[in-house]
């Protein structure tokens, strides 16, 4: 996925609170600026999510089936 850079004019306030916020998530701000719009994006109905990434966690003591 290409990125695009985009400058950006925010409320002091808002950017703190987004920072916190990132801090919080172990995300820069600018990656939490990007997740908050995109779930608005996603819950209001203007893009499809289209993948979704999951996690599975085996256990790497038993054997796998083979």
């Amino acid at each position: 996925m290409s990125k695009k850079a985009f400058p950006l004019r925010i409320n002091a306030d808002v950017l703190a609170a987004m920072q916190r916020w990132a801090d919080d998530d172990l995300r820069s701000v600018n990656a939490q600026i990007e997740y908050v719009l995109r779930d608005t994006l996603v819950k209001h109905g203007r893009v499809k999510l289209v993948q979704k990434v999951t996690t599975e966690v085996v256990d790497t003591n038993e054997p796998e089936d083979t």
